[in-house]
């Protein structure tokens, strides 16, 4: 029998006039990990930090960590900047709480865009805040218009990388929706792939059973039946159902 690993994501909160706020998360995010066959486990953005490591954090076989709005700069000793936008500070607390734990404990975890950030902020690193401004030369990474799986500038990954294994490639095109980016590496990260700016594009934590960041969004890609993202999704379904069945077979052993 199939085990289907819970995936834990945090919420996003989208504001709507008049009425209250929605918590959600793209559907796309599931729809990649039910085809790898895990299961999202949602945790409303409002619960505080405290509850979720109590409550849902020892539940979770994986951490998707997922897009969305800005990390506020003073999370990362960055200077204010107009285009600065998004931001909700509850996120930052929870997903750089559990960003901390998952690299501590093993567990699987892949962050993805405003993800990539959030690992690099919770294990020291910096963002740029707005790169248009302070990387002018850098190649445009905000977007290719509504169809938002198509390539926006190619990546190059290292050969020896464990994600150049996994996409069965060292060169790609991908697709790009941000306007902050890693600055500093965080200490304990190792940077795998960059854009032809030399703007880092994905991490990942040497040592660990699996810990993986991308700059894209692989989940809009994998929905267009794009293989090496297809994977992405099923190897990181994969290191979560093999410390699922660690778990069930130390809780047997009791």
């Amino acid at each position: 029998m199939s085990v289907f690993p819970r995936i834990l994501i945090v919420t996003n909160r989208y504001p709507r006039p008049e009425k209250p706020p929605i918590v959600g998360i793209p559907e796309t995010y599931a729809q990649a990990l039910y085809a790898a066959q895990a299961m999202p486990m949602l945790v409303p953005l409002s619960t505080p930090v405290e509850q979720v490591l109590e409550v849902w954090w020892p539940l979770a076989d994986g951490l998707l960590l997922a897009g969305g709005g800005d990390i506020d700069p003073a999370r990362f000793h960055g200077q204010p900047h107009p285009k600065v936008d998004e931001v909700y500070p509850d996120r930052d607390a929870v997903e750089i709480t559990l960003a901390r734990r998952a690299v501590a404990e093993g567990v699987p975890v892949l962050a993805i865009c405003r993800g990539i950030q959030v690992l690099n902020v919770a294990l020291g690193g910096t963002l740029y805040t707005d790169i248009p401004d302070q990387l002018p030369d850098a190649v445009i990474h905000r977007g290719q218009g509504p169809l938002r799986h198509l390539c926006a500038h190619p990546v190059h990954l290292e050969a020896a990388s464990r994600l150049a294994a996994i996409l069965g490639t060292t060169d790609l095109c991908v697709n790009s929706f941000h306007h902050q980016g890693i600055k500093d590496l965080a200490p304990g990260l190792r940077a795998v792939a960059w854009s032809e700016c030399g703007l880092i594009e994905a991490v990942e934590v040497p040592e660990h059973p699996f810990a993986i960041g991308v700059q894209w969004h692989p989940e809009l890609m994998a929905r267009q039946e794009h293989e090496p993202m297809q994977a992405l999704f099923r190897a990181f379904a994969q290191a979560a159902r093999t410390r699922a069945r660690m778990r069930t077979a130390a809780h047997a052993a009791r």
